[in-house]
């Protein structure tokens, strides 16, 4: 005679693999203040000590003040330490700086474009473009401007170095052709060509 077990099968408890890798966090970080020596190597050293990696960075002088934007990666311990030795390095409230949660970007879709713009220098350049890819919902994802002086004239000019992604479903044909119109009516002089990835 064979009797029927009561006793119940427990389920094997699932754990994870020993080798998940760690999540991985993002700071984004501004920094800004009066310009001086070592300050690049100083928060290049704790990021480095804390086991952390740069991943973009963008640094400048403006007039006797030094801007710097910087987007840093790292486990929790990493981005933890890096908050903490960012408040030491305020020096005495002489450096601004702003630390930011951050999170990788989706995946873009649409081609970066190259522009290139120089005028003679006047109020509302800047203005005058943004608005019009503004108008046109594109993205500019990247804009850098100076100030400078023609080599033989002397006249100040103005230069623009701005990417723009533009989506598949823009015609680049009517595009190019729709700002070329607006440079002209501006005086600006200007080139449009696919940005290198």
């Amino acid at each position: 005679m064979h009797l029927l077990s009561t006793h119940k099968r427990k389920t094997p408890v699932e754990t994870p693999p020993a080798n998940k890798p760690p999540l991985i966090k993002q700071l984004a970080i501004t920094i800004i203040g009066p310009d001086r020596a070592g300050l690049i190597r100083d928060l290049s050293k704790i990021v480095t000590e804390a086991a952390g990696n740069i991943q973009e960075s963008r640094m400048i002088a403006l007039g006797s003040e030094f801007a710097l934007l910087m987007l840093v990666s790292g486990n929790w311990h990493a981005v933890a330490s890096i908050r903490e030795k960012l408040d030491l390095l305020q020096d005495g409230g002489k450096l601004t700086i702003a630390v930011r949660d951050s999170s990788p970007r989706a995946n873009v879709t649409a081609a970066p474009y190259a522009i290139d713009v120089v005028s003679l220098d006047h109020q509302g350049i800047v203005l005058e473009l943004s608005n019009f890819f503004a108008a046109r919902d594109l993205e500019i994802a990247e804009l850098n401007t100076r100030q400078y002086n023609a080599a033989h004239t002397g006249a100040q000019m103005f230069g623009i170095q701005m990417t723009v992604n533009i989506p598949a479903d823009i015609q680049l044909s009517i595009l190019r052709e729709e700002f070329m119109e607006f440079c002209d009516n501006e005086n600006l002089d200007a080139i449009m060509e696919p940005a290198a990835r």
